[in-house]
């Protein structure tokens, strides 16, 4: 049986799991959910994930929820190509990174995403600088990793990857509204503040598979 996928358009988390269906070359189903109509929260999507939320990951009889999960699943279930790497010691950096992400950036992006996609949020508000701030600070970090690699961790496309990127497209979405002119100074364009974050962006959005990973509602705007 093909695996299933349950997922909504501009979900970050959703993508990281397309971005890695992908990547493993696995043939899946996708289940596009229109969050607008509350379908991510139907009787049979709280079957599946009784928090009613997305991704959802149906594989045969087995279902994973929650996107670093699924990730992990897949990478257990499916081994090549890898995601978290060939070795224990490039698990242990990739998981690092990623828990670094979760902890010191994903945070701040979705509070800036939140405000500018709120539309009647105070862009110039101390709590959202500070946030830009925090935002530009790491994004020099990851900056510097891929100044000296391809990649974030290691030679090759990962799963610290497939978390990092959909984030990063949804701000750049988000600062890229007139609106948000004045908070996008610190960080937009990515090409020129950070080229090889820039790079890096252009590379995932030329794998193979890509473009069936990409918001469709985004296309259509």
């Amino acid at each position: 049986m093909a695996i299933e996928v349950y997922w909504g358009s501009g979900s970050p988390y959703a993508w990281r799991v397309l971005l890695a269906l992908e990547h493993k070359r696995l043939a899946y189903t996708a289940h596009l959910l229109q969050f607008s109509k509350q379908e991510h929260k139907s009787p049979h999507m709280l079957q599946l994930n009784p928090r009613g939320r997305v991704p959802v990951l149906k594989d045969g009889d087995y279902v994973c929820f929650e996107s670093l999960a699924i990730l992990y699943y897949l990478d257990l279930k499916y081994p090549d190509p890898p995601l978290f790497g060939a070795s224990p010691e490039e698990a242990g950096t990739i998981m690092r990174v990623i828990c670094e992400y979760q902890a010191y950036i994903e945070p701040h992006l979705r509070t800036i995403t939140g405000a500018v996609f709120a539309g009647d949020a105070d862009l110039h508000s101390d709590a959202l600088t500070q946030a830009m701030h925090a935002v530009a600070s790491e994004a020099r970090t990851i900056e510097g990793r891929l100044s000296k690699s391809d990649w974030v961790v290691g030679e090759r496309f990962s799963a610290v990857d497939m978390v990092i990127f959909p984030g990063i497209q949804l701000l750049k979405r988000a600062l890229e509204r007139p609106a948000a002119r004045e908070l996008a100074a610190r960080f937009m364009p990515v090409e020129i503040n950070y080229p090889a974050l820039g790079r890096w962006l252009s590379r995932i959005e030329g794998l193979p598979g890509y473009e069936r990973t990409y918001p469709p509602h985004w296309r259509a705007a």
